[in-house]
């Protein structure tokens, strides 16, 4: 297993057992702690998982009225706890990640990958069909891009176009 899908794979399980116990944040550095010891033992740095368990929180408000919007029929109390934690890390890395480092659509691919691992049957449907709706309310970005080089405004980024999904069109 690739060392970033490792990484991903151990923040979706520290996510799950922080939503499990409560979303405290007291214990999140503990919870990263020892997922990374159990199901990494040979990951040399774990920068990654603290980056993006540290990004989801940072961003959790955003990002569930983000699926709120997104899954309108599924409260977010009522998606699958793998489910949702798998959203909230794909969600943080298509809209707050770097796309230099993870381009959108393997954003996508890999919250795929884990939901189908770690969630139920059609835990991957309703990973692929929430997050491809986000990712074309966004406009799409880098969809024709195969150098990954291709720079991203930081109007896309930070939800300041009229096409991404910003807070005003959260609201409305």
């Amino acid at each position: 297993m690739a060392n970033r899908h490792l990484s991903r794979s151990i923040a979706m399980q520290s996510l799950y057992e922080w939503d499990f116990r409560g979303a405290d944040t007291a214990n999140l550095e503990n919870y990263i702690a020892q997922n990374s010891k159990e199901f990494g033992p040979g990951l040399e740095d774990d920068s990654f998982i603290r980056q993006l368990v540290n990004g989801v929180v940072s961003y959790l408000a955003k990002i569930d009225q983000i699926i709120a919007k997104a899954a309108p029929e599924w409260p977010i109390e009522q998606i699958a706890m793998v489910d949702r934690n798998v959203l909230r890390l794909g969600i943080y890395e298509l809209l707050f990640g770097d796309y230099k480092e993870v381009p959108p659509k393997v954003a996508i691919n890999e919250a795929i990958e884990l939901a189908k691992s770690f969630g139920g049957e059609s835990s991957g449907k309703f990973v692929n069909g929430v997050l491809g709706t986000i990712y074309r309310e966004i406009g799409e970005p880098l969809k024709d891009d195969t150098s990954k080089a291709k720079k991203v405004s930081e109007e896309n980024v930070s939800g300041d176009t009229e096409n991404n999904v910003t807070d005003e069109n959260i609201k409305s």
